[in-house]
């Protein structure tokens, strides 16, 4: 479902990007809509947002905030940051959360 920001259409991803990068402060921030894989599932046709698409999100972030977090007050974190979209329409979010030291580590182990 797109709304009408100050600079025109937003889709729900922009929107979701906006949010995620505003709060999490990432720097990477990946957004893949796979609510084409879900559009039989009962839950959407329930929805009346879900004909627009974009229900169903796998996101991969990496952000700095995420430092001495466990994994599920990670998660808490990006839904906190994404209430306004959970309370209209999206349905499911898929989350890679990892600290930018998480990445170097795993980069430097995998030479």
């Amino acid at each position: 479902m797109a709304s009408i920001g100050g600079k025109g259409l937003m889709t729900r991803a922009s929107r979701m990007r906006t949010k995620l990068q505003s709060a999490l402060e990432a720097s990477l921030l990946e957004i893949e809509d796979v609510s084409h894989q879900h559009a039989g599932h009962a839950a959407v046709k329930a929805n009346p947002n879900a004909a627009a698409g974009e229900t169903h999100f796998n996101l991969r972030i990496v952000s700095p905030k995420f430092q001495g977090q466990s994994l599920v007050k990670r998660h808490r974190m990006v839904y906190d940051a994404l209430a306004d979209e959970l309370s209209s329409g999206l349905h499911a979010v898929s989350i890679v959360a990892k600290t930018p030291m998480e990445i170097e580590q795993r980069a430097s182990n995998s030479k």
